[in-house]
């Protein structure tokens, strides 16, 4: 893998990961701690949805986080991969 290839690879990793632990930031902290009077006054489930995602929400969504990531770091994991094969293959070509 060439370094621009290399780089670009982690700056999309870094987005990912970023992204996605914003996500659960704003589920469990901001949904979970910081607006919780707001959301019981929502009923899920015959629970106050403050509460629901302070104890089962915020687990849920963090199971969900990792499978989005696992996801998608195959897709870019292939992505550059088969980059990184054709970077491969065009040295032998020059070598030749």
């Amino acid at each position: 893998m060439s370094n621009t290839s290399a780089n670009s690879y982690w700056k999309a990793n870094i987005k990912l990961v970023l992204s996605l632990l914003s996500v659960w930031f704003l589920i469990s902290f901001v949904c979970g701690i910081l607006l919780v009077d707001v959301l019981d006054k929502i009923r899920f489930g015959g629970f106050k949805l403050g509460f629901w995602i302070a104890q089962q929400g915020s687990i849920l969504t963090f199971i969900a986080l990792i499978l989005i990531y696992i996801r998608a770091m195959d897709k870019l994991d292939s992505q550059y991969k088969q980059a990184s094969s054709n970077d491969a293959q065009d040295t032998e070509e020059e070598a030749k």
